[in-house]
């Protein structure tokens, strides 16, 4: 059994829901096994720039009610560079810190990687853990990453009250959201939300085939036998063609095609991110934060806690099954060599997710 040592935690990258709880939960875990704690403001910035202090459990009370990432967060240029990474590390020795944990998404993990690394290759006491935060679910190894299931919840509730002034107006509405390289946010949500068609990278459309798709939609909504006359389009901000094009084409469309439909476009953009985490992202990241604290006392490092909902039968027990069934650990270069096939489609992962879309939601475009 190793011993606990003195942590640091920094938040990195886009912020997300959960983050806040995270570090309360390191913090209070921490603290309860005799380790003090350093919080690290404005993620890998701040670390190289030695901003950082010691947090007890008094100073992160009600973190977990609280969106965003109070100890902030930002992108680093220097850190991407050796003498940034050296900097950071000997800031980490200077605060006698033997343990780091990085709350963040695929470019966070990165940087702890190549963190833990450096201090591997210099002889430096360092056990890195990564724990997943990022809206857009397009971590690989873990089911659930922080934020997604309050992100989920903010775009089912605004595409709700969308209905409902589009059913009012009998409009078609396009609302964009989040997920550049990963559709997941809009496919999930379609279909929570009970819409008629989501647009996302993963299903290869080129322009064409979108535009016959969303008016076949429009048409069979609008005929006077289907009663319908609405219909409420999701669209993840990753599919190429913009969403003001696709307005304008598909409005030329409507035209030529007889079909005198009111389009309308609502970018949700940063709104995805904000707001208290709900009450699924705040167990989440406690449970998350208390594995990263064990996994570190135990020895681990250069690791990423994931969170698993269910264990398949006849899987082999994971590490540190006895502190928590949910919780497994991946070395970080699997995890950061899987998300890249998460990425690019070539992820048993994300063809998983387009076929399961495809089958359970037949109604949806996809």
């Amino acid at each position: 059994m190793a011993t606990l040592p003195t942590l640091a935690v920094l938040t990195s990258g886009g912020d997300a829901p959960g983050m806040n709880p995270a570090v309360r939960a390191i913090v209070g875990v921490a603290t309860s096994l005799g380790a003090q704690v350093v919080g690290v403001r404005r993620g890998y910035q701040g670390l190289i720039e030695g901003d950082g202090a010691v947090i007890g459990p008094r100073d992160v009370d009600g973190w977990n009610r609280r969106g965003g990432s109070i100890l902030g967060s930002s992108r680093c240029a220097a850190f991407r560079t050796p003498e940034g990474r050296q900097t950071a590390l000997r800031q980490l020795q200077t605060w006698g810190v033997g343990g780091l944990v990085v709350i963040g998404g695929n470019g966070s993990l990165t940087g702890a990687q190549l963190l833990e690394q450096l201090a591997a290759a210099e002889g430096v006491p360092l056990r890195v853990v990564g724990l997943p935060a990022s809206i857009d679910n397009d971590l690989a190894c873990t089911s659930l990453s922080i934020g997604v299931d309050t992100a989920l919840n903010t775009i089912v509730e605004a595409c709700d009250r969308i209905l409902d002034t589009a059913s009012s107006h009998a409009r078609t509405f396009v609302v964009e959201v989040m997920g550049r390289d990963c559709g997941y946010l809009a496919m999930t949500a379609a279909v929570a939300a009970g819409a008629d068609g989501v647009l996302f990278r993963e299903a290869g459309l080129d322009e064409e085939e979108i535009l016959s798709q969303l008016e076949q939609i429009i048409a069979r909504a609008y005929d006077p036998s289907g009663g319908k006359h609405r219909v409420l389009v999701v669209k993840a901000e990753g599919v190429e063609i913009s969403s003001q094009r696709l307005k304008s084409a598909l409005d030329a469309r409507l035209a030529n095609a007889n079909l005198p439909v009111e389009t309308r476009v609502s970018v949700l953009g940063h709104v995805v991110r904000g707001g208290a985490p709900s009450a699924t992202d705040r167990l989440i990241a406690g449970r998350l934060g208390h594995a990263a604290v064990r996994a570190v006392e135990r020895g681990l490092s250069g690791v990423m806690c994931g969170w698993h909902v269910l264990q398949r039968p006849g899987a082999p027990t994971p590490p540190m099954f006895d502190l928590d069934p949910y919780v497994t650990f991946w070395p970080l270069d699997t995890v950061l060599r899987e998300t890249e096939r998460i990425v690019d489609g070539s992820s048993e992962i994300t063809r998983w997710r387009v076929r399961l879309l495809r089958e359970a939601a037949p109604f949806l475009s996809a």
